[in-house]
């Protein structure tokens, strides 16, 4: 995998799971404190339905309890969350967020430090859309209305608008 990857680059990850990974010109904690803080979601979200209300702390930690509120297809909803795991990057230590939605899929975030030096400061920024502990029948009505192709799609602009953040 190319360090400098100005695009996201689809990973494989298994039959129940869509991620990509794209290359950020900034430091990992900084693009960590953005992606783990659930009111500043809706500035990254490439899907168009994270709306800019949330519930929740600032800064999200293992097993908080969060909710943004969404929009899709003109309707309004709120979603609770409970984050599964959150670590912030460290020197020598991968960072990630992730969050489980009520039918047991989950958002990850994963954050690998790529070069700490002033020249070249980079972060490799990893998104997953995980149904694998899913309810089965929840999954197959995901499957059924192709949620992990639209989710890919997403997951790409989500990557671009982190990218453009820090550029």
């Amino acid at each position: 995998m190319s360090s400098a990857q100005s695009e996201p680059v689809r990973l494989e990850a298994g039959p129940h799971t869509v991620s990509y990974s794209i290359t950020v010109p900034a430091p990992a904690a900084e693009i960590y404190a953005l992606l783990a803080n659930p009111h500043r979601h809706h500035e990254i979200d490439g899907s168009h339905t994270v709306q800019a209300r949330a519930i929740g702390a600032h800064e999200l930690t293992e097993g908080a309890r969060f909710s943004v509120h969404m929009r899709k297809f003109g309707l309004p909803y709120r979603l609770p969350l409970r984050v599964t795991q959150a670590r912030r990057p460290a020197a020598g230590a991968q960072g990630v967020i992730e969050w489980r939605q009520p039918t047991g899929h989950r958002w990850r975030w994963e954050f690998e430090v790529l070069s700490e030096n002033d020249d070249a400061l980079s972060t490799l920024v990893t998104e997953s859309f995980d149904t694998g502990q899913q309810f089965p029948p929840a999954r197959a009505a995901i499957k059924l209305a192709k949620v992990l192709p639209a989710n890919a799609k997403s997951i790409q602009e989500s990557l671009r608008r982190v990218r453009q953040k820090f550029t």
